[in-house]
């Protein structure tokens, strides 16, 4: 089967295509918030105690200083090239099928593992506002408990997001922008009156080790807690007519920019209002700080609605990215073409759709356990989809100027990859990340294998 630049799927009467309704705003909102999920209130205990607050300042300003070349790439292409497909499309010019194949699948993993990470949030969200609901444990993943609550919670939310992307992408995007903008707002709010309250005094120590160590440890999750400002392009068919493939640019930047100040500001924040060191084993060290700092609880409130409502939309734009990437190697016959289907009243990738929140929710019995893999696994299957998105432009002979940045594009990609498996680098991947890598891998691998098995099968008995 032909892929088709717009997604389509033929019956006797019409051509059923993805709805034409986004925006710059609501791209601006998916790429944004897919990047920026609730990482500042979960783990930052983890980024202070890899680099200390001027060492977790420098490596997301660095790191995502780095993700600017890549950006740009991601704009000229998209703009070229407006496939849902996304890196598939882009590397499928260029290089072989089974490259493009494989590259698709990385960046499938770098979305779709994000979901769970949020649903198995939310519970942990949920119980420290009402404690009671960290009860009722009904298993262990290793020494963590999984509690019925924490469940209940986190596959009732995967059923509001897979219920909203299966019914439109319209409904879709205004939850996505209310929950963004909400963020930001909140944001503001307790940072300003938190710090009002702080003092430098609380900042040291700067590092945790040497400083180039602790930037490197930090640079090291910086793709995770990055990825997200690409998948603006897994949207790029369901713009609206109106809107002006430059504006994919202007949507992509704006997302990275502010992403970085984001985590710059969030980090620095949490140094200023509380001597941090001391609250590394507190849970949710970000509203511990702010609480400590301000003397009331209300601050608490307002930090944990702003995590619910980023979680709402960081878990909503994955599901965006990894539903739309699944669906356009689906139709492009990469494996099962079912996934290609569109919805004939919905117009969205409705098979897709049901895929990844099914996917989610089994993923979910994992509990804590997958949330530190994950961070690590994201980072590598998401700049491998960085390198080879840059790699295609590189190869598609753009200006010299253009080459430059995207021959940088594979470079920092690269390097972002070496840092996570080379075994001498601090942080490198351990037995349990290269084992979730490599299941990936061989799960990916069966359903390519099988579908071309089923084609090969077809084509003779059509013989």
């Amino acid at each position: 089967m032909d892929s088709p630049t717009v997604a389509m799927l033929y019956n006797s009467r019409r051509v059923i295509t993805l709805a034409r309704k986004l925006r710059l705003v609501d791209y601006f909102a998916l790429g944004w918030g897919t990047m920026v999920g609730v990482g500042w209130l979960v783990v930052m205990d983890d980024w202070l105690l890899r680099g200390g607050v001027l060492g977790g300042i420098l490596g997301f300003a660095i790191g995502g200083a780095l993700l600017l070349p890549i950006g740009y790439v991601y704009g000229q292409l998209v703009s070229a090239i407006p496939d849902a497909a996304g890196e598939v499309a882009y590397t499928a010019k260029v290089f072989p099928r089974s490259v493009s194949f494989a590259t698709g699948w990385m960046m499938i993993l770098a979305y779709f593992i994000v979901c769970p990470w949020e649903a198995v949030a939310v519970g942990k969200i949920a119980g420290y506002i009402f404690p009671p609901l960290d009860s009722i444990e009904v298993y262990r993943v290793g020494s963590h408990p999984v509690f019925l609550p924490h469940l209940l919670i986190g596959l009732s939310l995967t059923g509001l997001i897979t219920l909203l992307n299966y019914r439109g992408i319209r409904l879709s995007a205004t939850f996505q922008n209310w929950t963004a903008f909400g963020t930001l707002t909140l944001f503001v709010l307790f940072v300003c009156i938190g710090v009002s309250k702080g003092s430098a005094r609380n900042f040291p120590p700067l590092f945790t080790h040497s400083p180039f160590v602790s930037v490197l440890l930090v640079m090291q999750i910086v793709p995770y807690f990055m990825t997200g400002f690409e998948s603006v392009v897994k949207g790029a068919e369901e713009a609206s007519t109106e809107f002006r493939s430059r504006s994919f640019f202007k949507a992509i930047w704006m997302a990275i920019v502010v992403g970085i100040l984001f985590y710059i500001i969030v980090i620095a924040a949490v140094g200023y209002v509380a001597p941090w060191q001391h609250l590394t084993h507190e849970k949710f060290m970000t509203a511990v700080a702010f609480e400590r700092a301000v003397g009331s609880r209300w601050i608490v409130s307002v930090i944990l609605a702003a995590a619910l409502l980023s979680l709402f939309k960081v878990f909503n734009g994955n599901f965006i990215a990894a539903s739309r990437l699944l669906f356009a190697i689906g139709r492009r016959g990469l494996v099962d073409l079912r996934l290609g289907q569109v919805h004939s009243r919905n117009q969205t990738p409705s098979v897709a759709v049901l895929c990844i929140g099914l996917a989610t929710a089994a993923c979910m019995f994992l509990g804590d356990a997958v949330l530190v893999p994950i961070s690590e696994v994201g980072s590598v299957a998401s700049a491998i989809g960085w390198l080879a998105a840059c790699a295609a432009y590189c190869r598609m002979a753009p200006a010299p100027g253009e080459r430059f940045v995207a021959a940088a594009g594979v470079v920092v990609g690269f390097l972002m990859i070496l840092m996570k498996i080379a075994p001498g680098i601090p942080g490198h991947f351990s037995a349990y990340e290269w084992l979730a890598l490599a299941i990936w891998s061989l799960i990916g691998f069966s359903m390519s294998r099988r579908h071309k098995t089923f084609i090969l099968s077809s084509k003779t008995n059509g013989e």
